[in-house]
């Protein structure tokens, strides 16, 4: 416990004169220059309440004192109280500016003294203790972030492994080989890794390109809700027909909402961007909400990309595979809907990165 004044004087007056002032209160140590000064403040720093320094002594005077424990910074946790007898307004300002806590002039008055050191002492006590609270509590709260990024990776992970399982269905469902959504989140990644560098002001990132692509795997879980007839029909589609298999869009953002409770928010904000935009087209004759340009998610439109690639170069129940040129071709002149003139630019960038994946 702080309890010890220390008192720095050559004086053997002003020092006794000092002790008797405090003495009834604290335990005092007593120092006639500042080499004697430092040797006790180098034993005695955590016992010390606080220092009281004249500034003209022999040996090693105050204001080197001062310098010695302002680069040491022990007057962040030791009050110096200056008594001298020095009242010019330069060695004041200096003493100030090195870090003391108070400027006694000589001839001091004993009730002031005492006030002083006392209020200097209790102002310290209640810093270091504020500073031990805050400390505390600075652990807690790290601690608790850290319990909060486990439980956090422990929910993306859980949604990850949803996405997974639920693609898997659609994949099934669709009489596929199950490589269709692997090769969208490849083709999403590649085209969004190339808009970020290329567009900044889409706003990607790293983390957000990671959402993106895992949620790509739920692009058309809505087809679950789907019948065979409709979904696996060989030949051409009615119009009602047509009709009911658009539908799938928003029937797949039902399903999200069924799972709302165990969502991670930017899993699901995106996985739902993406289920119900990615047949909206950029001059607004998409479905289901007819979006135009950049009112349809870049999420979605980076999908819808992937998603149109893959299904004209491979082979599916009602079309044969078009080779990877005819593909290209077919998406830059817009006859599979429009999309965006900067994706197109995106897409000529990645046009051979996206046949070496196929």
């Amino acid at each position: 416990m702080r309890n010890t004044i220390l008192i720095v004087d050559d004086s053997d007056i002003n020092r006794g004169l000092l002790s008797s002032i405090l003495e009834q209160d604290y335990t005092i140590v007593e120092a006639e220059n500042g080499t004697q000064a430092l040797e006790i403040i180098d034993r005695q720093a955590d016992e010390l309440t606080a220092i009281l320094l004249d500034l003209i002594m022999p040996e090693m005077d105050g204001m080197h004192v001062l310098e010695v424990l302002n680069e040491r910074k022990l007057m962040d946790s030791i009050p110096v109280l200056i008594i001298s007898g020095d009242t010019s307004y330069e060695a004041e300002k200096k003493c100030f500016e090195l870090g003391i806590t108070d400027y006694i002039t000589k001839p001091f008055n004993n009730v002031i003294v005492q006030k002083r050191v006392k209020n200097a002492a209790g102002l310290y006590k209640y810093k270091i203790q504020l500073e031990e609270r805050v400390e505390e509590q600075t652990s807690v709260l790290r601690k608790a972030y850290q319990a909060l990024k486990i439980q956090a990776e422990k929910l993306r992970k859980n949604n990850q492994q949803i996405i997974d399982m639920l693609g898997t269905v659609v994949e099934y469902r669709n009489l596929e080989s199950g490589e269709h959504i692997k090769r969208v989140k490849g083709y999403t990644g590649i085209l969004a890794e190339c808009a970020m560098k290329e567009y900044p002001e889409y706003g990607l990132t790293e983390e957000k390109i990671n959402t993106i692509v895992a949620a790509s795997s739920l692009h058309d879980i809505g087809k679950i809700t789907i019948p065979d007839s409709i979904l696996l029909k060989p030949g051409r589609l009615t119009e009602d027909e047509y009709e009911y298999i658009k539908s799938h869009t928003i029937r797949g953002c039902e399903l999200l909402d069924e799972i709302d409770q165990d969502w991670e928010p930017d899993y699901k904000k995106v996985s739902y961007e993406i289920c119900r935009h990615h047949h909206e087209r950029y001059d607004g004759k998409g479905y289901p909400d007819g979006l135009k340009g950049e009112e349809i998610p870049i999420s979605a439109q980076l999908v819808s990309v992937a998603d149109v690639y893959d299904a004209l170069v491979n082979e599916r129940c009602y079309k044969d595979a078009y080779s990877p040129d005819e593909a290209y071709r077919m998406i830059i002149n817009g006859e599979c809907g429009m999309f965006s003139p900067k994706l197109m630019e995106v897409f000529r960038k990645v046009r051979r990165d996206f046949e070496e994946m196929k």
